[in-house]
């Protein structure tokens, strides 16, 4: 302990400028996401939010995150550790650019931007920042290609390539995405959204460092890591100890997984070590397709689910993360993949799985622990669709992936789950679309979006709801690709809990006839047919008939339940009041319908 000093240090430094440091950092990561919602050009970045930053020290330990997509910042050491293992001379004004998932990227479409920041010649901190994009030039307009068993069929992938020099762009690199990629104008400009992004951190660093000095600076670091780690023993010395295992599976898909894919997590809670281990080596190989995580994906996800169950206020830093160990098998649909796999489904589908089995095994700790199943992503509410704009005179490509309606979330003790959650691994961060953003911006119709009545999973809280809808082409024929789990196996519910309804993707004909199409789907909807969605409902937590009925009837006035099932699932029975409109409790007949139960 006193070989360095470094301990003492950490125990005195100061609590209030611990707080400020700590602030400041956040402020930072705030002014990032700001510029790369504002300078981005593509929907899915600038309106549904699909896109993170962070900062990590040079010897790769993250110090903070803000607002950002779990699955996006759980595991960035990985993201920027094979830089300084491939380049030797890594200096000011250099930037990298990677989307490659076998250097520590989560899948090929989160094209992701790391810069050193040096401070007197002294590299001290790395700011990244994240985007989903529109398109990174795969065979077909998508960059969900569950079909796709290797990296060729995938698009660009920019293997962790020095993309800027003496804070200029190497010319080189961008023409490779100029050419290859589709709607290039918007992808360059979503590209230097995330280096605006980037260099604003590293310019505001080094102004932190100036103003404190790099000795404080320093010191704060190794007291922030060692506060996350307290706070992170000290709510796992709050769970019984113990190993649960929960299982999941994804939905079929033909050709990859015929029968789905099971998902098993192990999860070890040792109080005493405030430590915990989820081993997730039990599972299959590798699928021949695009739903094999990443290691990022695996590692993050595996975190994820742990954190969802951990004190709110623990800081999601190396120092908490510490305490977290995911053991990972080579070659595992939810492991390490080995090149070339295909794996640009990773941050979706099978990943959301894993998610939701590390956060639903606390379940088995029995009430209060634990929470249900969220719902998953997704059906054609947040397809990926693309066409030509015909509305000017100067007809245009276009290609984005819809955030129309984010999937529910889960229930967990004492809380209904989040109508906007959209999944495990995403948390409520992204932000469902504006319609009339999408509207202005490409050729589409939004017909209808509204709350699917009695599609919650119903339990003592309910998970949120399925949202539905439909949308349409203004300007022709357009192409929809969709990776709809949860069609099959919808997200279920815990501790006496229910499930929550299934997603599913329509098609609405030239005449009005609706025939549902394949959950995992890519095809054209011809012009004057119409896409019909249902979004997944999350799981239900606790015996519904335990329900509070004051919040049975607040969901029928709400038009989220029916009178019927308010009766037949919750035994709350209702009368209608006397402005014709909202219900009330009949308290007798309710008293009458849970006690019968009882008796029964």
């Amino acid at each position: 302990m006193a070989r360095s000093g470094k301990a003492k240090k950490v125990a005195t430094f100061d609590p209030t400028l611990l707080a400020v440091l700590s602030s400041r950092f956040e402020s930072i990561i705030r002014e990032m996401t700001n510029t790369v919602m504002k300078a981005s050009r593509s929907s899915v970045i600038k309106n549904a939010r699909d896109m993170s930053c962070g900062i990590l020290t040079y010897d790769h330990r993250l110090i903070s995150v803000e607002e950002a997509l779990p699955i996006h910042v759980n595991a960035l050491e990985l993201t920027t550790k094979p830089i300084t293992e491939l380049f030797d001379d890594v200096k000011e004004g250099d930037a990298f650019l990677n989307n490659s998932p076998f250097y520590g990227v989560t899948h090929h479409a989160d094209l992701t931007l790391c810069v050193p920041v040096f401070f007197d010649g002294t590299p001290l901190f790395w700011t990244l920042s994240r985007s989903h994009h529109a398109d990174i030039g795969a065979p077909e307009p998508s960059t969900y290609l569950p079909f796709a068993a290797t990296i060729y069929q995938e698009g660009v992938h920019f293997p962790c390539v020095r993309v800027q020099e003496n804070f200029r762009d190497k010319d080189d690199l961008i023409r490779i995405g100029l050419q290859k990629i589709r709607v290039s104008n918007i992808w360059y400009g979503d590209y230097r959204a995330q280096v605006g992004a980037c260099r604003t951190g590293e310019r505001r660093l080094k102004e932190l460092v100036a103003q404190y000095g790099i000795d404080t600076v320093r010191d704060f670091i190794e007291a922030w890591m060692e506060y996350g780690k307290r706070r992170a023993i000290a709510s796992i010395q709050q769970l019984p100890a113990g190993t649960y295992v929960y299982e999941v599976r994804h939905d079929p898909v033909t050709g990859v997984a015929n029968e789905g894919i099971p998902i098993k997590a192990k999860v070890t809670v040792d109080p005493e070590k405030g430590l915990i281990t989820v081993d997730v080596r039990d599972n299959p190989d590798c699928v021949p397709g695009g739903l094999n995580l990443t290691e990022a994906c695996a590692v993050a996800s595996c975190r994820i689910g742990v954190y969802y169950n951990l004190d709110a206020g623990v800081p999601h830093n190396e120092g908490s993360s510490s305490r977290i160990v995911p053991l990972l098998r080579d070659g595992c649909v939810v492991g390490r993949p080995s090149h070339p796999t295909g794996t640009s489904c990773a941050t979706s589908n099978v990943n959301e799985r894993l998610a939701n089995a590390v956060q639903c095994a606390f379940s088995h700790m029995g009430e209060p622990y634990g929470m249900a199943e969220g719902g998953g992503n997704f059906s054609a509410a947040l397809g990926v669709v693309s066409g030509i704009d015909k509305r000017r005179k100067e007809h245009v490509e276009y290609i984005t992936q819809l955030m129309l309606a984010l999937s529910g979330g889960p229930a967990n003790h004492g809380h209904d789950g989040w109508l906007t959650y959209e999944c495990s691994v995403g948390n409520g961060i992204m932000v469902t679309d504006s319609v009339e953003v999408d509207e202005a911006t490409y050729p589409i119709l939004i017909e209808e979006r509204r709350v699917s009545e009695n599609s919650m999973g119903f339990g003592r809280w309910n998970g949120a709801p399925a949202v539905q809808g439909s949308y349409r082409s203004l300007t022709g024929d357009m192409m929809l690709y969709v990776c709809g789990d949860g069609g099959v196996f919808p997200a279920k519910g815990v501790l006496g809990g229910m499930a929550g309804a299934h997603c599913g993707t329509w098609r609405r004909d030239v005449d009005g006839q609706v025939e549902r199409v394949a959950d995992f789907y890519s095809g054209t909807f011809a012009d004057g047919e119409a896409v019909h969605y249902r979004s997944c409902a999350g799981g239900g937590y606790g015996d519904p008939r335990l329900r509070d009925p004051e919040r049975v009837v607040e969901d029928v006035n709400r038009k989220w339940l029916s009178v019927a099932v308010a009766a037949d699932v919750f035994g709350v029975a209702l009368t209608q009041c006397a402005n014709g409109i909202d219900y009330e409790i009949d308290e007798a007949a309710t008293a009458k319908l849970r006690g019968r139960d009882v008796a029964a």
